[in-house]
């Protein structure tokens, strides 16, 4: 049975959180049929009937599988083939769960508090607004009809066509949409306002927002007009929808879904005011709405047949909000920022537990797990990989091909591979299959003038665990040389390099930098000589092959291929570097040592964190410079984090209070802390335990007038190193906190160096009301941060034991991959503590010389 249109026509009832509705739903039966399956979830079923083409009506009974959330009806007489409509009622509940279709609140300047009917369908919980064949190549057109009350507001994927009052509501009814998948359908229902609506070379768009927030907007219009300008060039395919609507929701579980033109976002990655946000949290806004734009081509035009695909749009959107982003911001060298989160997904893909970006899944629940870094930020650098060594141009080009050959349609994954390998003439297929049908990436090795490459891994294979980390890839790499001590230099070479080692010639001339321009995705192994003369040529690097050589460095260090001093040596010699990038893994170290470090150690850690970067601090002061680059902030922000917390720097610590106290966040009359800065000295405050601090930064967080602001007060609560006020903020998340940000407050506290324990043990003794409290994807993202929990060996295999009789049914793979960082974190420092003093002097040696 073909589904071919859904006409949908419901009701929120907002003050009982109940909806009501009717379905009729236009298909082609292919063979006769005596039940029909549809997908339902918390949904009550009446009226169910079935009218053929030849105008006869059949009336259907229903039966309910709750553990497969499927609805069968059950015709009196056999369903011939032919077109038919089907068509029930049904009712339901707007829930609290943040999926389906469900509430979610705001209060206004009044302190009214006002109640919005929202919808997340994403992957399968469109079953739980109306019945519906549920899976993303049962393509169709939607009709969406939303009966309200007069006051409230109505928004779908469609624009509206027409309102009828009737009685005390009024009917809305939206135009068609264009074929797409259940899980992009979208309607929302509240007293919500908008911009004006920007006309983009004939494309409607406008920000939605609850009541107050329009100053927050603009922004967003500017990266929202620029994005849809952006991807209609560059994929040369007008941008398939009607209108865009930028919906921002008070409680949202993830950041944003791309439903076809009403795409909605939780606040902090829609509204923004720049003249009091960080740079990086305008990017972030930038980055989401950028990606969400990309899919409304790449997902929502073009869409994966079954779950298993998710990674392509996800690892796409992702690599196309990059591109668009560093157009709109060429300063914010948004590919050299993009290195921390290839970073991130990285360490998950040196454990064993970590997984192929693309695997089967059977049921949809099981597509759940394919929503993390490994899908977003692996994939979104494997693709930058393909399109670096294909050419930009060309790549572009086979994208192009493969969007308009599959436009309404769905696709697999060697549908791109088939359009890129005719674009390009490249082995494709066989570079993309090995990184993208296995777990893992190769650590690949320079020895001597010779490339070898061999799995990478932070450690053995766990008891119980079978490893997904793979054998073998095809691995494209650039290689170039430094002319050095009269040695001359090479330029670049690309090859792909395979099970047998490569002789590099003449690319092995002078000092050879393995992995030039910094876009593959693997780790470079060097000897320590070669490490250490590439540190002393570091303005010869690029900013991304910097930042490639310490953090390869740091993960080869964090497997046991090196030391700690090693690292921190290397470290020593970026001096003033002035990307944040290659400091981040210097800071990540360093921020782990401070957890195992012995008391007659923490001296020389404050030593040493105050030889690495106290130069660089005295170079960027607080403040900003006239001139200075765009992204010196956030290195600034680093430097006062890294010396105030883990280094315990006296004068970091006096000026970040005194710039606190005189601020309003401390009750001062002076300026503002500048956003760019104003996390790390909250942080830095919040270590000096000084009475008032909490609870002035408790108020900030209460009257926050952006929800940046709202995030940056909930982390500092977080990082007080006090148990008591540990215990205060894990209450507060599990009750006045929003669900969407609630877990990251418990993980925020599972990573306090301090309170981090005692967290744990809240969250044990809490742990079904943790589970039924926040949505589902969040449970295995607080145990994520359990990785934090290294510092007590005997402790950790606590923790390990409870999660191992408390297994998640959402996410399990999450918390097997996390269980294993914790393992690598252990036995890192088992390691590193026996000489950890020896290592920081050196680092302080080596900083001073």
């Amino acid at each position: 049975m073909e589904p071919h249109i859904y006409r949908i026509e419901i009701q929120p009832e907002m003050g009982s959180a109940t909806f009501s509705g009717t379905v009729g739903i236009d298909v082609t039966v292919h063979e006769p049929v005596d039940r029909i399956v549809l997908n339902a979830a918390e949904l009550a079923i009446s009226d169910v009937e079935v009218r053929t083409q030849s105008g006869d009506l059949i009336v259907c009974t229903v039966s309910f599988d709750d553990d497969l959330e499927q609805v069968t009806f059950h015709p009196a007489a056999t369903v011939a083939p032919g077109t038919c409509t089907l068509t029930c009622r049904f009712t339901g509940t707007l829930n609290d769960k943040l999926r389906g279709f469900y509430r979610s609140t705001f209060t206004d300047d009044g302190g009214e508090t006002h109640t919005i009917a929202t919808t997340q369908f994403e992957s399968v919980d469109a079953r739980r607004a109306f019945p519906c064949w549920d899976e993303p190549d049962r393509k169709a057109v939607f009709e969406v009809t939303l009966t309200v009350d007069r006051d409230l507001d109505a928004f779908s994927n469609s624009p509206i066509v027409d309102v009828r009052r009737v009685g005390d509501k009024n009917v809305v009814r939206f135009s068609p949409t264009m074929k797409m998948s259940t899980y992009l359908v979208a309607f929302i229902v509240g007293q919500l306002e908008t911009t004006e609506t920007v006309d983009v070379d004939g494309v409607p768009l406008r920000v939605v927002f609850t009541a107050g927030k329009r100053r927050l907007a603009d922004f967003a219009l500017a990266i929202g007009a620029f994005s849809l300008r952006f991807f209609t060039e560059y994929f040369n395919i007008p941008y398939p929808g009607e209108k865009v609507d930028l919906v921002a929701i008070p409680d949202f579980a993830a950041g944003a879904m791309e439903n076809l033109g009403c795409i909605t976002f939780r606040d902090t990655a829609l509204l923004i005011d720049p003249s009091t946000a960080a740079r990086a949290e305008l990017e972030r806004v930038a980055d989401v709405v950028a990606h969400e734009m990309a899919h409304m081509w790449f997902g929502d035009l073009v869409t994966m047949g079954w779950w298993e695909g998710i990674w392509l749009n996800e690892a796409f959107a992702t690599f196309m909000e990059m591109l668009c982003v560093d157009a709109f911001r060429p300063k914010w060298d948004r590919w050299v920022g993009f290195a921390p989160s290839r970073e991130a997904a990285l360490a998950i893909d040196g454990v064993h537990a970590t997984r192929p970006i693309e695997y089967p899944v059977g049921p949809p629940k099981e597509a759940e797990g394919m929503f993390d870094l490994l899908t977003y930020e692996k994939g979104a650098a494997v693709l930058r990989m393909l399109e670096q060594y294909i050419g930009p141009e060309v790549f572009r080009d086979g994208v192009r091909t493969y969007l308009k050959a599959h436009a309404y349609e769905n696709t697999v994954t060697t549908d791109l591979w088939d359009a890129l390998e005719n674009a390009s003439g490249a082995p494709v297929r066989d570079v993309m299959n090995t990184f993208i049908l296995q777990g893992g990436h190769p650590l690949v090795s320079l020895q001597g003038d010779t490339l070898r490459q061999e799995p990478f891994s932070f450690g053995p294979v766990p008891d119980g665990t079978v490893s997904a980390i793979g054998d073998v890839w095809n691995v494209p790499v650039a290689v170039r040389a430094l002319a050095v001590e009269g040695k001359p230099g090479a330029p670049e070479r690309k090859l792909v390099l395979d099970a047998t080692p490569v002789y590099l010639g003449e690319a092995a001339r002078g000092l050879p930098v393995v992995n030039a321009g910094g876009w593959g995705v693997f780790r470079v192994g060097y000897d320590s000589a070669t490490r250490l003369a590439l540190a002393d040529h570091l303005s010869e690097l690029t900013p991304l092959e910097r930042a490639n050589l310490v953090a390869d460095t740091w993960a080869t260090t964090l497997a046991g291929h090196s030391t700690l001093q090693e690292f921190l040596i290397l470290g020593a010699k970026l001096g003033l570097e002035p990307d944040p990038t290659p400091w981040a893994p210097v800071a990540a170290a360093l921020h782990l040592v401070r957890r195992f470090a012995a008391a007659q150690d923490t001296e020389a850690l404050h030593q040493a964190v105050q030889a690495l970067v106290g130069p660089q601090h005295r170079h960027l002061g607080f403040t900003a410079h006239p001139g200075e680059g765009e992204r010196t902030p956030t290195l600034r922000a680093l430097t006062i984090n890294l010396l105030g917390t883990v280094g315990e720097d006296a004068e970091v610590r006096a000026e970040a209070a005194r710039r606190f106290d005189a601020s309003p966040i401390g009750g001062g009359s002076g300026e503002p802390i500048p956003a760019d800065v104003e996390s790390a000295t909250l942080a830095v405050v919040a270590q000096l335990l000084r009475p008032g601090d909490y609870d002035a930064l408790l108020a900030r967080y209460r009257e926050a007038a952006t929800p940046q602001e709202e995030m940056r007060s909930l982390n500092a609560l977080c990082a007080f190193p006090d148990t008591e006020l540990a215990a205060r903020t894990f209450d507060l998340a599990m009750s006045e906190v929003r669900t969407q940000n609630g877990w990251i407050v418990i993980a925020g506290l599972l990573a306090n160096p301090v309170a981090g324990q005692a967290t744990w043990l809240r969250i044990a003794a809490a742990w079904d009301r943790i589970l039924d409290r926040f949505p589902k994807n969040a449970h295995a993202r607080i145990a994520e941060a359990i990785p934090a929990l290294c510092g007590d060996p005997a402790f950790a295999q606590t923790v390990v034991q409870f999660l191992a009789e408390h297994p998640l049914a959402s996410g399990p793979r999450r918390v097997a991959q996390s269980v294993e960082r914790l393992g690598v974190n252990v036995a890192f420092a088992a390691r590193e503590r026996g000489r950890l003093g020896e290592a920081l002097r050196a680092a302080s040696a080596a900083a001073g010389s």
